[in-house]
């Protein structure tokens, strides 16, 4: 076995050759001189060579002291940078901070926190996916991202949440269906018009919410389901049916051939939630969250 290094003793060697004196260097470490004498001797003997030439009335650095001065700076420097290292992992300002956005919200506020996080935490690398809420929950639970973008509401014992941001849900319709010269939309206007959706596995919450607000009291008449919101929207374009997409994302993609419309009163809206394991112990977890709760949120229709 490697025997163990004694730090104590490069840092004593490393003052003493600064200094070149043993009552100075014994001063700027806060010991008596002959317990410096004597620790510097124990190094000579761990070395099995003299560092240094106490021939005459003062010392001077042997070869292999000077040698042996040079790499007690470098080694108390690596020491310095890999404990400076720690603690800023300790405080949550380097390491790695896997992030989740779900595929119906990539952007303006996601993009803003995120780019906000970076900016505060420049040393933290990032590594982004996309999937859908049920997907980011599944990771989130088995450990695989440490945050995640999600669409509440969200059924698990094991996270928590915090909402971030809201939005209006729309009703996409073909830019030639009669419904489209309408301003605003009656609910009772949307009775047994085709829908085009997506599956409700990708998000159950948020599915149900969404049908329950825009078509309360009855099912949609699903016709075709989608992948997500863009092929969604050119479906909708296609006359495949009408649709209900978030106010973002479907201004965001602007798809040719599409009339967005908005339902009379109540207005059906959606949140953007950030969700992260209950008890999480991780600093960038908790970074992360505490911006999100600062942060202004991107007010509804920007």
């Amino acid at each position: 076995m490697r025997p163990a290094v004694d730090l104590r003793r490069w840092w004593y060697f490393a003052v003493l050759a600064e200094e070149m004196n043993f009552t100075r260097a014994a001063q700027r470490l806060f010991i008596s001189q002959p317990s410096l004498s004597q620790q510097i001797r124990v190094l000579e003997r761990e070395f099995d060579t003299a560092l240094l030439d106490r021939d005459g009335p003062r010392f001077r650095l042997t070869e292999a002291g000077r040698v042996a001065a040079e790499e007690a700076r470098r080694l108390l420097e690596k020491v310095d940078r890999a404990q400076a290292k720690v603690r800023a992992a300790g405080r949550g300002e380097t390491g790695r901070l896997r992030v989740a956005h779900t595929r119906s919200a990539p952007g303006p506020r996601a993009s803003a926190l995120v780019a906000a996080f970076r900016r505060c935490h420049p040393e933290v690398a990032i590594e982004a996916e996309t999937g859908w809420t049920s997907r980011n929950v599944e990771q989130l639970e088995s450990g695989e991202i440490d945050v995640a973008f999600v669409r509440p509401p969200i059924d698990s014992a094991l996270l928590e949440e915090v909402i971030v941001d809201e939005e209006e849900i729309l009703i996409a319709l073909p830019a030639a269906h009669p419904l489209a010269e309408f301003e605003r939309l009656e609910r009772r206007q949307l009775a047994g018009e085709p829908v085009v959706f997506w599956s409700r596995d990708n998000g159950p919450g948020w599915y149900d919410q969404i049908r329950e607000q825009v078509w309360p009291g009855h099912q949609p008449t699903v016709v075709w389901e989608e992948p997500d919101d863009e092929q969604l929207l050119h479906s909708v374009a296609a006359a495949a049916g009408i649709a209900a997409v978030p106010e973002h994302r479907a201004r965001g993609l602007n798809v040719a051939g599409v009339a967005l419309l908005r339902l009379a009163d109540p207005v059906p809206r959606t949140h953007l939630a950030l969700a992260y394991r209950r008890g999480e112990h991780n600093p960038l977890v908790a970074n992360f969250v505490a911006l999100a709760r600062r942060e202004p949120a991107v007010p509804p229709g920007q």
